[in-house]
């Protein structure tokens, strides 16, 4: 059986969602810094740029071949990992930064976990196995057993995070609820005077936490390399510019989502200083644990190691 050519060096399909935690994939994007570092591996890079919503559409997006490099959650991440293992064998290239996302309910009645009821109905990028998803089934553990651990799964529905946030600052529909990320959850908080946050996902994970990353296949990396080594610089370039420089940063969240995000909202985000940005992962091994532990993956790795590229960019991870 004849094998599938290989693509050839300097081709790179990068998909990102929505949100600040793919701000350092927007400046790269901005800035060509792949094109940049591509060129001084001796490869003119020919980069790619999509928008999909959800682990499970950026997953699905991978293992067909039509992207070569997933931006999605932890959750999505070691879901994939964990089918792929022994096969395509996908793994974490580098994270996004640290972001604290929020459940954030406009429901002056729900004030904890413990006061959610049938009625509320919350938003997730995907039900059961977004990022959000999995921090949410790990709060429910945290407070009910593990045995426990999906009983709110039933009142969460998958919803982009946009469409979200615009319901719940709106108010007046079934959600009452979004477990979101920057800047959507800060807006709902600005925007809706019963908009409160119910869970920090830090407070979850036990601090600071890289939940968003992003992955490739085995394949793609051995074959690839100096793309795949222009991509990484390029990351860490975005990281340091994003650090030191908020306002430029904000210019290119804004320019490239064509978002209307309030710039000084955008700011005050970066001023976080639970945000970091940031490309080696920090504190995603007890995720990994925990989907273990509930059956929600086979496999438990002996180390965040077992699920990233080893990288002498994310030598210091987590």
């Amino acid at each position: 059986m004849a094998m599938p050519m290989a693509r050839a060096e300097g081709q790179i399909r990068i998909a990102g969602q929505h949100g600040i935690t793919f701000l350092l994939l927007n400046i790269a994007q901005e800035q060509k810094l792949i094109e940049k570092h591509g060129k001084q591996q001796g490869v003119d890079v020919k980069v790619e740029w999509i928008t999909l919503s959800g682990g499970p559409a950026i997953n699905d997006a991978l293992l067909s071949g039509n992207i070569d490099i997933a931006g999605a959650g932890l959750g999505p991440l070691l879901t994939i990992w964990d089918r792929t293992k022994g096969r395509q064998n996908v793994r974490g290239v580098a994270s996004l930064g640290n972001f604290p996302y929020y459940l954030v309910s406009n429901n002056p009645k729900v004030k904890t976990l413990a006061d959610l009821t049938d009625k509320d109905r919350i938003a997730l990028p995907a039900v059961s196995v977004s990022v959000q998803a999995r921090i949410l089934q790990m709060a429910v553990a945290k407070q009910w057993g593990d045995k426990e651990f999906a009983r709110l799964d039933k009142i969460t529905q998958t919803l982009p995070h946009p469409d979200a946030a615009a319901a719940i600052i709106a108010g007046g529909t079934e959600l009452s609820g979004h477990f979101g990320n920057s800047p959507f959850q800060e807006q709902e908080l600005a925007q809706n005077p019963n908009a409160h946050i119910i869970l920090n996902s830090y407070d979850v994970q036990g601090g600071p936490s890289s939940s968003t990353l992003l992955y490739a296949t085995e394949k793609y990396r051995k074959d690839n390399p100096k793309t795949y080594r222009a991509f990484i610089a390029a990351l860490a370039e975005a990281a340091q510019y994003a650090s030191s420089n908020p306002q430029g940063a904000a210019d290119i969240y804004i320019k490239v989502n064509k978002s209307k995000v309030d710039r000084n909202l955008l700011l005050k985000i970066f001023a976080n200083p639970q945000v970091q940005f940031k490309i080696a992962p920090q504190n995603t091994y007890g995720l990994a644990q925990f989907l273990h532990r509930v059956s929600a993956i086979r496999n438990l790795p002996d180390s965040w190691r077992d699920y990233f590229f080893d990288d002498p960019a994310i030598t210091q991870g987590g």
